[in-house]
């Protein structure tokens, strides 16, 4: 288990991380979503042990990760931008993780970069963004580590890669409990995937639920009625997160129990009612909407 408490971390003048607590449980798949710089980028390398926090502490299975070789054997970080060693190759890559790893597993690298059709004697500077990104995936893949973190790993890979890459996770997990963490702007591809979403914003954490639960707990119901009074009375009857009427046509995002939601809206007598599903993109930005980071200021 990943455990942050109260985790802060400035660089000069600016909070990257704002005192942030949250538990990543082994085993579940956590996606990471998050407004640019909203320090998603700076809680994976707090947890992988590359930075040290400035307040707070981080524990990987009770161990304190800064400067601390038996947490850090625990965990494998796929940087956004990876460093490769110059004219280094795959099989270099892999002599080189098995030094730190113990228990990387160089004859399966070697048959999934064979299967990935990733020359392992090739220098690594000359290939693609994509190619590179699987590379650092099979790496973490074969390192054995209870951790994976993920910084933007699907990005650069082709629709066939993600799904082998998600097919390689689904597997580790299955036989290993190994416990993904997936930072990601591509929130259609961690809705497939992800047990548990984190929402952060402006270094802070808005919300971190099961994923099945968030969705459970917010509706989009849109509705016509014969007159526009009902709409103000149902507005201070339940707990709004967004408004909007085009026409006669009220969409309204809402907190709380699905049923009664439905239950007070349908005592106006509407003409019409409907439940909408939310996707987790539609979540985000509504949460993101009350936390102040407004869309609609940004379109010119």
């Amino acid at each position: 288990m990943i455990e942050s408490n109260n985790l802060t971390k400035r660089f000069d003048t600016i909070k990257a991380v704002d005192n942030i607590t949250a538990v990543i449980k082994e085993g579940e798949v956590f996606g990471l979503v998050g407004t640019n710089g909203a320090g998603k980028s700076t809680f994976l390398r707090m947890v992988a042990g590359v930075i040290k926090p400035d307040e707070g502490t981080i524990k990987i299975d009770g161990y304190p990760v800064f400067e601390n070789l038996d947490a850090k054997r625990l965990v494998f970080y796929i940087s956004d931008d990876t460093y490769f060693f110059s004219n280094s190759t795959p099989k270099d890559l892999s002599n080189y993780y098995k030094v730190i790893y113990p228990a990387f597993d160089t004859v399966r690298f070697e048959e999934l970069v064979n299967q990935f059709g990733l020359d392992r004697n090739r220098k690594i500077n000359t290939f693609s963004k994509g190619m590179k990104k699987q590379l650092t995936v099979l790496c973490g893949i074969c390192s054995g580590t209870k951790y994976l973190l993920c910084d933007e790993t699907f990005d650069g890979l082709d629709p066939v890669m993600r799904q082998a890459v998600k097919s390689l996770f689904a597997r580790e997990i299955s036989e290993r409990g190994m416990t993904p963490v997936i930072a990601s702007h591509n929130l259609r591809e961690l809705e497939d995937i992800c047990d548990h979403v984190g929402v952060l914003h402006k270094g802070g954490i808005l919300l971190s639920k099961d994923l099945f639960d968030m969705k459970l707990s917010i509706h989009k119901i849109q509705c016509v009625f014969k007159e526009e009074t009902p709409i103000e009375e149902i507005l201070t009857e339940i707990e709004i997160i967004k408004a909007e009427k085009r026409g006669s046509l009220h969409t309204i995002t809402a907190r709380g129990n699905r049923e009664e939601i439905i239950a007070k809206i349908e005592r106006k007598n509407p003409v019409f009612s409907e439940v909408l599903p939310l996707s987790l993109e539609e979540i985000f930005i509504s949460e993101t909407e009350v936390a102040g980071y407004d869309i609609k200021k940004l379109i010119f």
